[in-house]
């Protein structure tokens, strides 16, 4: 039986620390001090250490410009249009990043002969897209079988990935190169909502490619299963205003989300995020960090110890939440922690989870290969 293998994970991040010297602009955006001090507490209690943006801010925290080159400016921040054009020259630029980190962890011909192109993003859009772009830029033949995942949010690479694998299974010969590229910064707002304004201290951008064929070696790709969480659809969603996509996190989403997992455990079956496992059935879990409390949430409602999500955590603490791309990251992380191992060729399985917009979850059952 064909199974699919990614056999590599190239990552990017784009040079400018931004985390500090951003959260010191948005805090400014607040009316009054009091709430000024919940968003001090709330996010140094993020767990997130540090996010990057191709846009530098460069300690420009005087409360009129946000980034170094005056893309935004107090009071005139820029159209959808004007993050658009930014978009269509800066994500081919990262992506391509990726697919060099790509090359450097798989260095024997990664791009001959790729038969499919997999690109998952949700913070741009633009025609020719990226997918277009990277197939110019990076020399693929021009016959290549191409999907764009576009706008399904933080779960997104795993519709991506599932592509992929179902793209082998029909032709054990294929070899698809997946890439996940995000760049959430585009999307600030000018806001004097607290909760808006702390859902922008999570993001950042970011980008991963993966090379996915039949050849075994590095993380099989076992299953893909996805739930819609009933009554949850405006509880997380992304929505396209005049002044870039605006996102917007409900308190309630991990709450939720811990809810959701308890039942699950509840009422195994096979259609379920366990497929009828137990959670002592899983060796690795790489879940979408989308902010600590939902990995908090996602540890106590399956019952996990503070070790099972060390990854994600480490993952979320060095480059905060870039979408998509994020549990690529995640993946990475794994695998080289994997192939450090003297014994590396221990087969651990492992579940991969991500919440998007909707609210779904997107999983895959996984294992290392040896």
């Amino acid at each position: 039986m064909t199974i699919a293998h990614i056999n590599g994970i190239g990552t990017a991040v784009p040079e400018h620390d931004i985390h500090q010297p951003i959260n010191a602009v948005l805090r400014t955006m607040l009316p009054d001090e009091r709430t000024r001090r919940v968003f001090d507490r709330m996010a140094e209690h993020s767990a997130i250490g540090h996010r990057y943006s191709f846009m530098g801010a460069d300690g420009r925290t005087d409360g009129q410009e946000v980034d170094a080159n005056g893309f935004y400016r107090r009071g005139n921040f820029p159209g959808t249009g004007a993050r658009m054009a930014l978009y269509e020259t800066e994500a081919p630029r990262l992506a391509k990043r990726a697919v060099a980190a790509l090359e450097r962890e798989i260095p024997t011909g990664v791009l001959d002969g790729i038969t499919h192109l997999v690109v998952a993003s949700c913070t741009g859009f633009t025609a020719p897209g990226l997918d277009l772009q990277l197939v110019k830029d990076l020399g693929l033949r021009p016959d290549v079988q191409r999907t764009l995942v576009g706008f399904m949010g933080c779960s997104a690479a795993i519709p991506a990935l599932r592509v992929a694998y179902q793209a082998v299974h029909t032709n054990p010969a294929a070899r698809v190169l997946v890439v996940n590229l995000e760049l959430c910064s585009l999307h600030l707002q000018e806001t004097t909502d607290l909760n808006s304004l702390l859902s922008l201290t999570l993001f950042a951008d970011g980008a991963s490619a993966a090379l996915v064929t039949a050849q075994p070696g590095g993380i099989a790709l076992l299953d893909f299963l996805a739930m819609i969480i009933p009554d949850s659809g405006e509880l997380m969603t992304w929505r396209i205003g005049d002044q870039g996509f605006s996102m917007h996190l409900s308190g309630q989403v991990p709450q939720r989300i811990k809810q959701t997992l308890r039942e699950e455990m509840e009422q195994a079956g096979a259609n379920k995020i366990l497929r009828g496992e137990k959670v002592q059935d899983f060796d690795l879990w790489a879940v979408h960090p989308g902010g600590r409390s939902v990995l908090d949430a996602v540890e106590t409602g399956l019952g996990l110890t503070s070790d099972d999500l060390s990854s994600s955590r480490r993952i979320l603490h060095n480059f905060g939440t870039m979408s998509s791309a994020t549990i690529m990251f995640v993946l990475q992380d794994m695998l080289r922690l994997h192939q450090n191992r003297h014994n590396h060729h221990d087969e651990a399985r492992g579940l991969a989870m991500a919440f998007g917009p909707g609210m779904v979850a997107e999983t895959f059952r996984f294992q290392m290969a040896a």
